[in-house]
């Protein structure tokens, strides 16, 4: 399955399927929450916030990529990421894009 931001591809003549999309809500455990927390304190990376929000943007992208392939898509064009925050330390990973079908 090819991803891309752009709103084509080279060489390729394009039918478009329709929307598609991959969710899922993350969070980290309360005791690395907490080390997060104390974290702020003296500065840093929150690496385990970017493992959790590194995992959710990888299984938003595969639940995008299984909604194509049941559609029969060869690629996904305008692929965008959001974000939302649901609760504290929780947090709405959001795939989405345009599933196209290459003409012959």
């Amino acid at each position: 399955m090819i991803l891309t931001t752009t709103e084509g591809l080279s060489g390729k003549e394009l039918e478009m399927l329709g929307l598609v999309k991959g969710s899922t809500i993350q969070t980290v455990n309360a005791f690395k929450d907490i080390g997060a927390g104390l974290k702020t304190l003296v500065g840093g990376e929150l690496t385990k916030y970017n493992e959790m929000m590194n995992k959710a943007r990888a299984l938003a992208t595969k639940r995008m990529v299984e909604e194509a392939e049941s559609l029969g898509a060869d690629a996904i064009v305008c692929v965008r990421y959001s974000s939302s925050s649901i609760m504290q330390s929780a947090a709405e990973i959001m795939a989405y894009g345009t599933a196209v079908k290459f003409r012959q």
